[in-house]
């Protein structure tokens, strides 16, 4: 297929693009939406299609192509879905016409899968082992359990995580301020073993001059990179002897179960993971049948015999 933008929109895409960086959207995020975008506007100019002039027909249609002749999955659909919509919606709100509306128009989801789960007691096994013997490893060591601590505290997504600065801690509240998807910001609290394992982190940390105040940080003093960040939970998880395929997302789910499994707040755990949509954290709910069904013992008048 002929890669060739449409030149109508030649110099809307970058500044799109360019608006989406603002916001602080991961460069993993602006780069799948630019394909998105670029083989759309491609199949448009395939089919002599104006993009300003589409109709929910049309992307029905290139939807379908998609699913069909290229073997998108459903999830790589709903992502260039999203940036069409997103796109098209920018186009609007910068002066251009477009005539149809696609803000409503979806794709039905395939069901969430359940994101797999550690238990409390495989976590502590990983947070609570021993420190290395060699002192390069304990500075490693130090470093790599205060992100540890952190994702579980408070289930921080690893983008959030390597942006983290020391102005975004307010030690006195247990606060830390992250800036999550769409630029939103959200005030989350942290525990004590995080607050331990982070102050532990800074007195190492400090011995090097920095020109920069992000908190974590690689050997050669630069922002340590999310490739850094799982690559090191994977080697601490190994040294733990953990067979899981240990991630940083797996970490936010095990936060977000946990939690709820422990406290019911669903609107509470939504908050503090920043989804925008309650269905998104209703997920977590599925995840510990024993404990629903010990609460529906406990409360329902005719739950007993």
């Amino acid at each position: 297929m002929n890669q060739t933008i449409n030149p109508v929109l030649h110099n809307a895409l970058p500044d799109w693009l360019d608006q989406l960086a603002i916001q602080q959207h991961s460069q993993h995020t602006i780069a799948a939406y630019h394909r998105d975008l670029v083989a759309f506007l491609s199949y448009c100019e395939q089919q002599n299609l104006q993009p300003q002039q589409l109709q929910i027909s049309d992307l029905r249609q290139y939807m379908g192509y998609c699913i069909e002749q290229k073997q998108w999955s459903n999830q790589s659909v709903q992502r260039a879905l999203s940036a069409i919509r997103q796109f098209m919606q920018w186009l609007q709100q910068h002066g251009t016409q477009v005539d149809a509306n696609f803000k409503d128009f979806n794709i039905k989801r395939q069901p969430r899968p359940l994101p797999g789960m550690l238990s409390p007691e495989t976590l502590n096994q990983l947070l609570d082992q021993a420190a290395p013997q060699s002192e390069n490893d304990q500075w490693l060591w130090a470093r790599d359990k205060a992100m540890l601590e952190l994702l579980y505290s408070s289930g921080l997504r690893l983008n959030e995580l390597v942006n983290l600065k020391l102005s975004d801690i307010d030690w006195s509240q247990h606060l830390v301020r992250v800036k999550g998807k769409g630029n939103k910001t959200r005030i989350i609290p942290f525990g004590g073993k995080a607050e331990q394992a982070l102050r532990h982190w800074l007195s190492l940390r400090i011995v090097k001059t920095l020109d920069h105040d992000f908190i974590f940080i690689s050997r050669s003093g630069q922002k340590i990179s999310d490739r850094q960040v799982q690559n090191r939970i994977k080697q601490q998880a190994k040294r733990a002897g953990l067979s899981a395929d240990l991630h940083p997302h797996l970490l936010r789910h095990c936060f977000a179960s946990h939690l709820l499994s422990n406290s019911g707040e669903l609107r509470t755990v939504q908050e503090m993971l920043g989804h925008s949509n309650l269905t998104t954290t209703q997920v977590y709910t599925h995840l510990d049948f024993d404990h629903l069904a010990k609460i529906y013992d406990q409360a329902h008048p005719r739950a007993k015999k």
